[in-house]
């Protein structure tokens, strides 16, 4: 192959691979968020009971004292027990809000009474004045939904990139510090091995109802 037609081969193999990875991942969404909202109602409430029981009991939970979690939908497993203990245990909770015109998260505080709005996605998020919002860096612990997981803390998530750009700067780190990322998932989103881009963000722990990753 000469020089100049290798020139025009490389630029469009490397477009068809990157093609390739963004179809496999999207693929792989559409699979794992139909099998998630296929669970049934009673299967769900036993996930996120068995869920609570495995992260409540862990260190990096019990060490915390500012913890961001979410709002489940799509089918994702559900942390309200996780959160409904985090209260018991006088931890401040957070969920993530995106500002009207900004790609990056932050996170709001979350009590049982504070008033909630849906995001430009639909998304419910407290109702609360900017002055209380707090960055990535100014938590613990960072309680993750997504939609596949590999065991090497490998994360998929909708394809937003918001989690990723807002703690792009733990890729930074030389030593792990706060905050700790622990995903949740339901144990039949583990994958054998996720394709994964250099800007994804990995996790310290991956909890499901069965098992610790």
């Amino acid at each position: 192959m000469s020089t100049a037609t290798a020139l025009v081969v490389a630029p469009a193999y490397f477009s068809m691979t990157v093609s390739m990875v963004v179809s496999n991942r999207n693929q792989l969404r559409k699979k794992l968020r139909q099998q998630r909202r296929a669970l049934s109602t009673q299967q769900q409430n036993l996930h996120a009971q068995s869920l609570s029981h495995l992260v409540c009991r862990d260190k990096l939970f019990l060490n915390a004292k500012r913890i961001a979690c979410y709002l489940a939908e799509d089918g994702e497993i559900d942390p309200l027990h996780i959160i409904e203990k985090a209260w018991q245990y006088k931890k401040d909770i957070y969920l993530p809000v995106l500002p009207p015109t900004g790609k990056s998260l932050f996170f709001a505080p979350f009590k049982f009474n504070t008033p909630l709005k849906p995001n430009r996605f639909g998304i419910l998020e407290p109702d609360v004045h900017p002055n209380k919002w707090i960055g990535a860096r100014q938590l613990n612990l960072i309680l993750l939904p997504l939609v596949a997981f590999d065991t090497e803390g490998n994360r998929l998530g909708m394809g937003g990139g918001f989690y990723d750009r807002s703690l792009a700067f733990t890729s930074h780190r030389k030593q792990w510090h706060s905050p700790h990322l622990i995903g949740l998932a339901h144990e039949l989103q583990k994958v054998d091995a996720l394709p994964c881009e250099s800007w994804d963000v990995p996790l310290n722990m991956i909890a499901t109802e069965k098992t610790l990753y």
